[in-house]
């Protein structure tokens, strides 16, 4: 009777407690697991500071005043811990870095810390000068991806996905102006281009697609989009529109620049964003899905015209961003033997999105130029998480994303529903696309890509 009285109740809660970690981790994160990883954690923080060499000597006067008052020896001391902070995916903790330190060391240990701490994963940021904080990540948050509340949007930022360290990755355009997002069949990038086109639905924002695969990507969006080329053809009269309504804008500003002498200098600019609201033109996004397509050529005399689409995809991005015109460029393959201008235009395009690929030289044309440690995990992708991706940047810094599940038919009928929002472009007028024959509500649902 002892026995079942006191192993039925502990059986019953190891049970449930599996069960929450396997369908539930948020929820055995915060009955379970902070608890746990927060009492380790404060135990042993000096030890396992100290084991993975990031302690320092004391101050002469820090062991004057311990050999005075203690009489015991004085022990390196640790980097200074702050207040420890839970959240709903893990724990967060300042660390004041101790002298001759940088957030190199710490970061050099963070998979030490992982493991010494029993968390998933742990992740270091710099704070200011001497302070970083450290994020420790209690679960696999892109098991089942729940974007947080608070996201960062805005103007022009649009949150797409959730990072490993459980914070949100905003596309900002006005930071990183270009963006080439790779990734094979059903690896994600669709989902990715849907985030993007309704994060983008409800701001004041003209959008432009080039869809040859006779726009089934971009179709569907169709009463929110002020342009849509669905071939090659159509695709070679779009982009010179294009071409000119960015030459009009510089036109625009540099009629601003004809500075009378009591123009004050902050209205002096070099880009649409310091025209007067009342002046400044409104925004562009292109998206360019499957990109190859406008490099490939059937016959000889298709050449002439892959050349001057090929110039006029290279001349938006380098001239686009202050014009106020952005490219996302979208592929399953991108490299050098597309024809000229590939790599040129690649260039161009800062931001770096890499889906799952088929095969590794197309990881590296993706990031190999701007991040190489992060090509071999863009190579171990598995078939089995759609949505997830390796982004990276200029800066040389990279992460893994996923995108949360958002289906077609959702994603048409936000477009539906801010519809009213097209701005009159009189450049693009007749590259509006038809909307009668387009209907959100009978898409048929597909399967979850992040299930």
């Amino acid at each position: 009777m002892t026995l079942v009285e006191v192993g039925g109740p502990v059986a019953g809660l190891g049970a449930g407690a599996a069960y929450l970690r396997a369908r539930h981790p948020a929820a055995y994160w915060l009955a379970v697991g902070m608890p746990a990883s927060a009492v380790r954690l404060l135990g042993s923080y000096g030890s396992v500071m100290d084991s993975c060499g990031l302690t320092v000597q004391p101050s002469r006067l820090r062991a004057l005043a311990v050999r005075a008052t203690t009489r015991r020896e004085v022990r390196p001391v640790p980097p200074r811990r702050g207040m420890l902070r839970p959240t709903s995916t893990g724990l967060r903790i300042r660390l004041r870095l101790a002298p001759g330190q940088e957030p190199a060391d710490i970061a050099a240990s963070a998979e030490r810390l992982r493991h010494a701490w029993g968390v998933h994963g742990v992740y270091v940021e710099p704070v200011k000068p001497g302070v970083v904080e450290l994020r420790l990540v209690g679960f696999d948050v892109l098991r089942r991806v729940r974007m947080p509340r608070k996201a960062g949007g805005g103007f022009l930022r649009v949150p797409v996905a959730l990072r490993e360290d459980a914070t949100a990755f905003v596309r900002d355009f006005r930071a990183i102006p270009h963006e080439l997002v790779l990734g094979a069949t059903l690896s994600g990038k669709s989902m990715y281009l849907r985030h993007l086109i309704t994060g983008l639905a409800a701001q004041p924002v003209a959008l432009a697609g080039i869809d040859c695969k006779r726009g089934v990507e971009l179709a569907p969006f169709a009463p929110r989009l002020s342009a849509l080329a669905t071939d090659p053809g159509q695709a070679a009269e779009l982009l010179p529109a294009l071409v000119q309504e960015m030459e009009d804008r510089y036109d625009l500003i540099r009629a601003r620049q004809g500075i009378a002498p009591t123009t004050p200098d902050e209205e002096i600019t070099s880009d649409v964003w310091g025209l007067p609201e009342s002046e400044r033109p409104v925004p562009i996004v292109l998206f360019v899905d499957e990109v190859a397509e406008l490099f490939l050529v059937a016959s000889r005399k298709d050449e002439e015209r892959r050349d001057e689409m090929v110039t006029q995809l290279i001349r938006l991005a380098q001239l686009g961003r202050a014009a106020g015109i952005y490219l996302e460029v979208c592929g399953q393959r991108f490299g050098a033997e597309l024809g000229k201008g590939a790599t040129m235009l690649r260039a161009q395009l800062s931001g770096r999105v890499c889906h799952r690929v088929n095969d590794e030289p197309s990881a590296k044309m993706a990031l190999g130029d701007i991040a190489p440690e992060a090509v071999g995990a863009a190579c171990t992708i598995a078939p089995e998480r759609p949505g997830l991706a390796v982004v990276g940047d200029t800066s040389g810094g990279w992460s893994r994303i996923r995108t949360p599940y958002l289906s077609l038919a959702d994603a048409a009928a936000r477009c539906e529903r801010t519809a009213d929002l097209v701005p009159d472009l009189a450049a693009l007028r007749l590259f509006r696309p038809a909307v009668s024959a387009v209907r959100p509500a009978s898409l048929t649902k597909p399967r979850s890509a992040t299930a």
